[in-house]
């Protein structure tokens, strides 16, 4: 049925329920007078509360309805602020991880580089200069390409695609791997989730670059975290000085050197743990071939098959080298060097729609 004609027959079947509710309302012309007229108005009353609670029931009713779907309409309002307050703080998650890179970046170029040339040898000097502008090149890199990049939709003019079910809310084919994200309102090919911190979807055309931003980005705060430690160490000693009676003579420009420098090692060593934890996670799991969605679906799918005694496999899982090699990009032993260790914007393999799976007939995947 065509979407015109559809709400035209809800429109006129919503009518004439109003109609025939309108004419239960209508009081009669037949009937008695004094106890009769009550016992009358009581009964319509009755009638008419009866097929209220039936013209409300028919408007939402069906046979899919359970107590799932019940609880999904209660909590609707709860995932709608969730959605709207995520959505509108991915801004300011966004300006905070940039406010907090420039703060460590200036914090290095004052107090920790000028610390380092003055006192390492030429070849330390040398060494923390290359590495570390190499680090920063590829956060800022990889991070700009994870926030601007867009993770894929599947095309909504083409009907004749791969599908594996309809999305319920976009009511469009939904490709393998393919899942529905609330907070863009749409369907990302390959999602993986929905990062805060980069007010962006991570979906197959930007998942390289999310995971090589928390990659290189817990290096740089593993770097910061130790080239700075002497240097934290003797803030720290400073500053527990200051309560001292009589406070040692320290400028104005010594204290606030050393504030900042308790606040770099702080802030990378916090995140070095915090941020290595999650690309510890997503390495596991790229070496898996799976997404933290599919991760939770092929968890339930295997407890679902053990229980039958079947045993579920990864159809998009083609060993753990070559998923590696799928998500960087490499096709030849240049690429480590080039698409990897150096910035790149190359697209990943494949369109995200149409992937290959591995099927052996000695080893099927349980259905």
């Amino acid at each position: 049925m065509r979407i015109g004609s559809s709400w035209r027959w809800q429109l006129s079947r919503a009518m004439r329920l109003a109609l025939r509710w309108c004419r239960l309302c209508r009081p009669s012309t037949r009937g008695g007078r004094g106890g009769g007229g009550k016992g009358w108005i009581s009964g319509r009353c009755s009638e008419l509360w009866s097929y209220s609670k039936l013209l409300l029931k028919s408007l939402y009713f069906n046979s899919l309805n359970n107590s799932d779907t019940l609880l999904d309409c209660v909590f609707e309002p709860v995932y709608w602020i969730v959605d709207n307050v995520t959505r509108w703080f991915g801004v300011v998650f966004v300006c905070l991880v940039i406010l907090l890179t420039t703060s460590v970046v200036v914090i290095v170029y004052l107090f920790v580089l000028p610390t380092i040339i003055s006192s390492y040898p030429v070849y330390w000097i040398v060494w923390h200069i290359c590495c570390g502008h190499w680090l920063l090149v590829m956060v800022v890199f990889h991070y700009y390409k994870a926030t601007t990049t867009s993770p894929g939709h599947p095309p909504k003019d083409k009907v004749h695609i791969p599908s594996v079910a309809i999305c319920k809310k976009c009511i469009t084919p939904k490709p393998p791997r393919t899942h529905h994200c609330s907070i863009c309102n749409t369907c990302i090919l390959k999602m993986d989730h929905h990062c805060p911190w980069l007010n962006n979807c991570v979906g197959h055309f930007n998942h390289r670059y999310f995971f090589s931003f928390c990659l290189f980005m817990t290096m740089g705060c593993v770097y910061c975290s130790i080239s700075s430690r002497a240097l934290f160490l003797e803030a720290y000693s400073a500053v527990e000085s200051y309560y001292q009676t009589p406070p040692p003579p320290y400028t104005s420009t010594e204290t606030t050197a050393h504030k900042c420098v308790i606040f770099l090692w702080v802030l990378t060593s916090s995140v070095a743990v915090a941020l290595g934890g999650l690309t510890l996670w997503h390495t596991i799991l790229i070496s898996r071939a799976e997404t933290s969605v599919e991760r939770h679906i092929n968890h339930k799918e295997t407890r679902r098959l053990k229980e039958k005694g079947k045993a579920f496999r990864n159809p998009f899982h083609h060993g753990h080298i070559n998923n590696w090699k799928l998500l960087l990009g490499v096709e030849k032993r240049s690429h480590w060097f080039t698409r990897v260790l150096l910035p790149s914007s190359h697209l990943p393999n494949g369109d995200g729609i149409m992937w290959d799976c591995t099927y052996i007939r000695r080893d099927p995947m349980a259905i």
